[in-house]
């Protein structure tokens, strides 16, 4: 397994001082880490919640497939830092456990869906930055990371917005409000610190008679700045919905501002929400710099990089995310996160507010 440096290292400063830049690469140390097995982390996520009227018929899990990508060794990162330089450790190969073969029957329907118990789904995250505008508003795909590289979706920031306010598509080609193809949106604070994820439903002031058709909150994502503004490796809590008995999400719709996740989590009302947070990356004083292991899914440097767990179990990895080229990242997510969520809480990362470390 590889592990991926998160920021850089200083010159000669203690681990509680910061990384540097975000474009910086670094040596990535490679010793593999075996986690314990433990409890079926599933219940972590249940909050009971009412569960929904009509019983939904439940699909399999698919059968696990060949692994279709191959693991490429990682050619070592060149250290920005002269004097910090470390040591390559010797590649011990591992195999990487296959990936599943994900059935994307229903575009809409599966990237609402939680992740199927047990299996990985494994993305990728490609930044388009071509085009007049879109230095200043990039368009963001989010593939599946498999043979057929199937679409799942795009986002891109609204112009004229007062905060960041991102579009989530499941057409690569129609990134409209008022389009059918609309799935959700990602809005921010206006210090851009704060983010809420919602699904296509309406707004509370358009709610029919019985509330059913007023938008979700999926999730919400806070950035804590430290003591050195933004330096350094990030604090991201994250805030989602907890899970019903039949492992279906239990529906947030706030009637205003005042009921969201956020609120919510302020004011420690906690039925029925679940706290995340990133895993804190560990200081390796041979490369000088803040390491995470990704299990060789991540390869270059970045303040981007994240995984995100339960505190409960940190071993199991809720979702992570990370940089494997100037604008190509893998994005992986697992029960109970949906593609939407996972992609919503990847696009946060891009902020501009977030991006000028």
């Amino acid at each position: 397994s590889t592990r991926c440096c998160v920021t850089v290292s200083p010159v000669s400063t203690p681990p509680a001082a910061t990384g540097s830049d975000e474009e910086d690469d670094s040596d990535s140390s490679t010793k593999p880490i075996r986690s314990e097995k433990k409890k079926n982390p599933v219940s972590l996520f249940q909050t009971g919640g009412d569960p929904p009227k009509e019983k939904k018929t439940k699909k399999k899990a698919p059968p696990k497939a060949a692994e279709s990508e191959e693991e490429i060794p990682e050619s070592p990162q060149k250290n920005s830092n002269k004097k910090g330089k470390g040591k390559k450790s010797k590649k011990t190969k591992e195999e990487r456990p296959p990936s599943p073969v994900i059935e994307v029957d229903n575009l809409e329907e599966f990237v609402l869906q939680p992740a199927p118990q047990g299996v990985t789904v494994k993305c990728r995250v490609t930044r388009d930055k071509k085009g007049m505008d879109r230095g200043l508003y990039p368009t963001y795909y989010l593939h599946l990371d498999n043979d057929k590289k199937v679409f799942l979706l795009a986002g891109r920031k609204r112009k004229k917005s007062k905060t960041s306010n991102y579009l989530i598509s499941i057409d690569p080609t129609d990134l409209t409000r008022g389009g059918e193809n609309f799935i959700g949106k990602l809005r921010s604070n206006l210090m851009g610190t704060k983010f809420t994820v919602f699904d296509n439903g309406a707004n509370p002031d358009r709610a029919n008679a019985d509330w059913s058709n007023v938008r979700q909150e999926l999730s919400a994502v806070v950035y804590e700045t430290n003591v050195l503004g933004f330096k350094g490796p990030r604090k991201m809590t994250v805030i989602i919905p907890g899970m019903n008995a039949d492992n279906e999400r239990v529906p947030i719709r706030p009637r205003n501002d005042n009921d969201g996740l956020l609120m919510r989590w302020q004011n420690k009302n906690m039925d029925n929400v679940i706290e995340l947070h990133n895993k804190a990356p560990v200081w390796n004083d041979e490369t000088q710099s803040y390491v995470l292991n990704f299990h060789g899914r991540v390869t270059h440097a970045s303040v981007k990089n994240f995984q995100i767990v339960h505190s409960s179990d940190p071993d199991y990895i809720v979702m992570q995310f990370g940089r494997v080229a100037d604008d190509a990242f893998t994005m992986d997510y697992n029960y109970p996160l949906c593609a939407v969520q996972a992609f919503a809480i990847a696009l946060s990362s891009f902020d501009g507010k977030l991006a000028c470390e």
